[in-house]
């Protein structure tokens, strides 16, 4: 089985760690299209591989066969196709890899982000789509950092269960791709499978959890004014930043409700509250449970982590202010809350609290995608919301994605 990993960050370096271990692998190769990345990073891989320090005690040692920046040397006969990249990025490799993908490829992204499928579609075709095995991870499954770039990096928490959409190729199905990812990913996170590719896709804890609780930090900060360190992230939010998390995922339920009593056959039984989505993925590490702004203050994979920041030099030394540039504001406001929006409007759903995250948001990145609660901003074309691919109605939406 050969085997393709596309990125070059953190969960990269797990994957190929992971991955290149395990022996029914006969090829493991990673192929990064930034510039220079893939060259960094086989000059820094060591002989006896990359280390991947596990907080579940299972640390493991492997490196990749080939790591290269080019499609033509490593995607021909691949297996398996595994995208760990900024979703912005998804269509350039995507276009990329077209030429040299075999049809029956198991291609997917951890995570998905909204309108994966979409993009999918759109950039391959609908017939190479559904003769392949297409999945999307709605997160993530561990916490990671690299430690030494090439050389190490760390699992600070691994999820104990997430779910993964996977639409079989004919003759195949879900248990079968669903087995040979466990497998790839190791003992946990347990993947369990999501209904389908809208449920993932309105699921999509990153856009929630990112986006607001930054939001819900600097509100009432300065961010013309530099931080002497990098605020905390999870444990750095208010009560305001729970109840504003809990009202975001609330409209989220409110457009399952509508799309429910419009298509009483729809399956969205795995799209549920963020509040019962940390329950269930990280279990007894949370500590105190009585509501989200304390499991988030509690949860032991979060501890640590901080705000992205940018370093720079003052009078008073290096300081640190907000980094608008990263996935949290680049990657999950146009491939996350952007595309729910973009449903529920289809829908019919209001969503004042949604609207206001993203409108803070797009201020910071310096785009427009709401404009007076509606999705009509000039940037809506660089997301994928459905309207970027030419929906206006829901039941063309839901019929042309076989969602219904």
């Amino acid at each position: 089985m050969k085997v393709v990993l596309c990125g070059g960050g953190n969960a990269i370096h797990v994957l190929s760690a992971y991955v290149s271990s395990k022996d029914e692998i006969d090829e493991v190769c990673v192929l990064s299209l930034f510039p220079g990345e893939a060259e960094r990073l086989r000059n820094a891989i060591p002989e006896k591989g990359i280390q991947c320090i596990n907080d579940l005690g299972d640390d493991v040692f492997g490196k990749p066969s080939i790591v290269s920046d080019d499609p033509a040397e490593v995607i021909p006969g691949a297996d398996v196709v595994i995208f760990a990249l900024p979703s912005f990025t998804h269509e350039m490799y995507l276009k990329a890899l077209k030429p040299h993908l075999k049809r029956g490829v198991t291609l997917g992204s951890m995570p998905g982000e909204g309108g994966f499928d979409l993009c999918a579609i759109h950039n391959l075709g609908g017939d190479f789509v559904k003769a392949s095995n297409l999945f999307a991870l709605e997160t993530l499954p561990w916490a990671c950092r690299i430690k030494e770039y090439g050389t190490s990096v760390e699992v600070l928490g691994t999820k104990k269960e997430i779910d993964i959409v996977v639409s079989p190729k004919d003759g195949s199905t879900v248990n079968e791709v669903l087995g040979l990812l466990q497998r790839l990913i190791g003992k946990e996170p347990i993947l369990k499978p999501a209904c389908n590719f809208l449920a993932v896709t309105l699921m999509n804890i990153n856009s929630v959890w990112h986006p607001t609780i930054s939001y819900g930090f600097f509100r009432n900060h300065d961010i013309t004014k530099p931080f002497d360190e990098p605020p905390p992230f999870y444990e750095g939010a208010d009560e305001y930043t729970g109840e504003m998390l809990a009202k975001v995922s609330d409209e989220v339920l409110e457009v399952k409700r509508v799309l429910l009593e419009k298509y009483p056959g729809l399956d969205l039984s795995s799209l549920t509250h963020v509040r019962d989505w940390m329950l269930r993925s990280y279990g007894d590490d949370i500590g105190d449970k009585t509501n989200i702004y304390t499991m988030l203050h509690s949860n032991k994979g979060y501890r640590g982590l901080s705000h992205p920041m940018s370093e720079v030099d003052t009078p008073e030394g290096k300081k640190y202010v907000p980094n608008f540039r990263y996935r949290y504001y680049t990657e999950d406001i146009p491939m996350g809350l952007v595309v729910t929006k973009g449903i529920a409007e289809l829908a019919g759903v209001p969503t004042p609290n949604m609207d206001e995250v993203i409108v803070w948001c797009q201020e910071m990145i310096k785009k427009e995608y709401v404009v007076d609660g509606k999705l009509s901003g000039k940037d809506v074309d660089s997301s994928r919301a459905p309207q970027h691919y030419g929906f206006t109605d829901l039941d063309t939406f839901m019929k042309q994605n076989r969602y219904i």
